[in-house]
């Protein structure tokens, strides 16, 4: 079969693969475990599981839970191939707080103005930004969210049974990116609780300007998708 331009075996699919083998295995080497996600292929990801009717970013696998790994031969494996988006698995190493960008923004914000720009990263850990507009902050596992957080549509934690995209995914509407990136924060995590009041105290400056509730993109558990 001749190779396209579009689709998961273009040659631009190629390049794709190569990036996004090599931030797997990056995330990997540091503890974090992986799991290779559907393919995009033009507007929609494509596992190639039969009959499977999830057109956004879902896992390759279904058991995807349970073959999550940080092995580097079986990371270099699943990318040998296919373009697979990088997802992390959640609730293990870290757990990811995700809010609207305007309240993430706002709190890191409030984060430099406190401990400088040097500082930064050591206050809020690495931070992810999605193209739909969600800010994710890698948190250390195990802590629910505070009922000021918990009670809002528009934040989730992603826990156990959960994962999250990583830079550089791409979605239909654009990358995943780092806004605090891993090495910059040493690859170390801050605790929930500190990350969380730092939410809570952004959400009370945005007050006057609420952020506007949205319908949860990302479950917290994930096992069957």
């Amino acid at each position: 079969m001749g190779l396209s331009n579009g689709g998961p075996f273009g040659p631009l699919a190629l390049l794709d693969r190569h990036r996004l083998r090599s931030a797997a295995l990056r995330y990997a080497r540091h503890g974090w475990a992986v799991t290779p996600g559907a393919c995009l292929d033009g507007g929609r990801f494509a596992c190639g599981r039969a009959g499977c009717p999830i057109m956004g970013c879902h896992p390759e696998m279904e058991s995807w839970e349970d073959h999550a790994s940080t092995d580097s031969a079986l990371v270099r494996a699943w990318w040998r191939r296919r373009p697979h988006a990088v997802l992390l698995a959640t609730g293990y190493r870290f757990d990811a707080i995700e809010v609207p960008a305007r309240l993430g923004l706002r709190a890191l914000g409030t984060a430099r103005l406190r401990a400088g720009i040097r500082g930064t990263a050591a206050a809020c850990g690495p931070v992810l930004a999605t193209p739909s507009g969600g800010w994710m902050f890698l948190v250390r596992p195990g802590l629910p969210l505070r009922p000021e957080l918990r009670c809002r549509l528009d934040v989730v934690r992603h826990g156990r049974g959960s994962w999250i995209p990583a830079a550089p995914s791409r979605m239909p509407d654009g990358p995943v990116r780092w806004v605090v990136p891993p090495d910059r924060a040493q690859w170390s995590l801050p605790t929930s609780a500190s990350v969380q009041a730092m939410l809570i105290d952004a959400l009370g400056s945005l007050s006057h300007h609420p952020v506007v509730a949205v319908p949860r993109q990302m479950s917290t558990a994930r096992r069957a998708a």
